[in-house]
């Protein structure tokens, strides 16, 4: 658990810069892995699905197993950065 925590505040950090850094430790840098073995291969999401699956995890409506790592990571995400990670990674 504490290098799940450690990870997360250095990409957190890392983001400020670059939304889309929160996702690559744990997706790849083309969102082509399942994030800990448990997540859905996020490249493989249509952008409709990636947008709702973000804003579902920052209001808490969506997720599974990685639910609560989620909705931190999505919580300092405006709309337009979860449009421009769904830009870049999604079909």
């Amino acid at each position: 658990m504490k290098k799940v925590l450690l990870l997360t505040s250095i990409l957190a950090c890392a983001a400020f810069a670059n939304p889309y850094a929160k996702c690559v430790g744990c997706h790849g840098a083309n969102g082509e892995k399942s994030a800990m073995g448990k997540s859905k291969i996020i490249k493989d999401m249509t952008k409709a699905e990636f947008i709702a699956a973000m804003k579902g995890y920052k209001d808490g409506s969506y997720g599974g197993p990685m639910k609560g790592l989620m909705k931190a990571q999505a919580a300092g995400l405006s709309d337009a950065d979860i449009e421009a990670i769904a830009n870049k990674i999604a079909k």
